[in-house]
C-alpha cells in the first residue's frame, strides 16, 4: 500500500549517505513519531501523520505526559514532556490553534507564583523518572524550562496571557545571569531568538557571548577537550559546542564564534553519526529504553542543524 503521508518525494539518497544511513537507524528503532518527524523532514511526508502520532501522549488537561520526553517516564502532564510537544508542532509548522491554545491553558495550570515554568512538578513522586530529574516539593520558577516554550510561542505569533508575566520572567532571569550553567545559556538564546524586543534581544545576546568565551563554555577545539570545563550536573565529556548555541545560522548565538570556529564544531557534530547510523545521547543514560528512545531524537535534531548550516546530509 502506497505511503498516503508522502507527496512528492525528494530523490532516493546515496545508500551511504548520512540521511540514508540515519533513516535505517530510525527504522529500526524509533517511535511512531520520530518516524513520522523523519519522513517529514527528509522524504517528503506531510505533517498530518506527526499530529497524529503526537496525539498518543496527550491527557485531557492539554498537557503531555507518557514519555513523551524519554528521561520522565510516567504518563501525567509535566512541563518537559509539552515542552517537547510544543517542538514537534514548531518543526512542522503546525504551532498554532485550539491545541496551542489549550497547551498554554496548562502552562497556566502549572506556573509559579512569579507566572513562570518550574522543571518538574511533583505531581506523582512516585512516577518512575531519571534518577538525576530532581523532583521538589515546591520547585522554583526555571529558564530552563521557561525561556525555550516562550521563544517558541513567540516565533509562531501565539498570543496567550500567559506570555505577558512569563516574558518578563526570562528577560529578568537572561539579563541576570552572571556564572551560567551551559543549559541556561541554550535556553536563553531560545528565547532571545524570537522574543519581539529585537534590540534588546541583541544586546542581551552580545553579554551573553561574552560570557560564553570568559567561562569556556563552548568546546572551540573538539581535539583539546580536556582544556573545556563541564557543566555542574553533567556527564564526564558532556561538553556544548559552538552548535549547541546556534542551531541555525540565524540564531543571535552565530556571532559568538568565527566561520572556523562553526566549522570545526560541525565538522565534530558530523563525526559522531555512528557505525549503527544514528547520533549519540550525551550525558547520563538512564534505562535502555529511554536511552534508544532519545536517540532518533538527537539523531534528527543533529541532522536539521547540520542541513540549516548548508551541509550536505544526502
Amino acid at each position: 500500500m502506497a505511503d498516503t503521508g508522502a507527496s512528492a518525494l525528494p530523490p532516493t539518497p546515496p545508500p551511504h549517505s548520512a540521511v540514508a544511513r540515519a533513516e535505517r537507524f530510525v527504522w529500526l528503532t524509533a517511535r511512531v513519531l520520530e518516524r513520522r518527524l523523519f519522513a517529514h523532514h527528509f522524504r517528503g511526508a506531510t505533517a498530518d501523520p506527526v499530529e497524529t502520532a503526537l496525539d498518543a501522549y496527550r491527557n485531557e488537561d492539554g498537557g503531555y505526559g507518557h514519555a513523551l520526553e524519554p528521561d520522565l517516564r510516567d504518563p501525567v502532564s509535566r512541563p518537559p514532556h509539552t515542552a517537547h510537544a510544543l517542538r514537534v508542532l514548531d518543526a512542522v509548522g503546525r504551532c498554532a490553534g485550539q491545541r496551542v491554545e489549550r497547551m498554554c491553558r496548562y502552562l497556566t495550570s502549572v506556573s509559579t507564583a512569579d507566572g513562570a515554568l518550574p522543571a518538574v512538578r511533583p505531581s506523582r513522586r512516585d512516577d518512575p523518572a531519571a534518577p538525576f530529574v530532581k523532583v521538589e516539593d515546591d520547585p522554583p520558577s526555571a529558564l530552563l524550562a521557561t525561556g525555550p516554550v516562550v521563544g517558541l510561542l513567540h516565533r509562531n505569533e501565539v498570543w496567550h496571557a500567559w506570555l505577558f508575566r512569563a516574558t518578563d520572567f526570562c528577560w529578568q532571569a537572561v539579563e541576570s545571569l552572571e556564572e551560567p550553567h551551559p543549559d541556561e545559556i541554550e535556553a536563553a538564546v531560545a528565547f532571545l531568538d524570537s522574543v519581539p524586543d529585537r534590540p534588546r534581544a541583541q544586546a542581551a545576546a552580545d553579554r551573553l557571548g561574552r560570557l560564553v568565551r570568559a567561562h569556556r563554555l563552548a568546546a572551540l577545539d573538539p581535539d583539546a577537550l580536556d582544556g573545556y570545563p563541564v557543566g555542574p550536573g553533567h556527564a564526564p565529556g558532556e561538553h556544548h559546542f559552538p552548535h549547541d548555541y546556534a542551531r541555525t545560522p540565524r540564531s543571535l548565538a552565530r556571532a559568538w564564534f568565527t566561520d572556523d570556529e562553526m566549522a570545526r564544531s560541525l565538522d565534530h557534530l558530523a563525526a559522531q553519526q555512528q557505525e549503527d547510523g544514528g547520533w549519540p545521547v550525551r550525558g547520563r543514560h538512564w534505562p535502555p529504553a529511554a536511552t534508544m528512545e532519545a536517540r532518533p531524537v538527537a539523531t534528527i535534531e543533529a541532522l536539521r542543524t547540520l542541513r540549516s548550516h548548508g551541509r550536505p546530509v544526502v
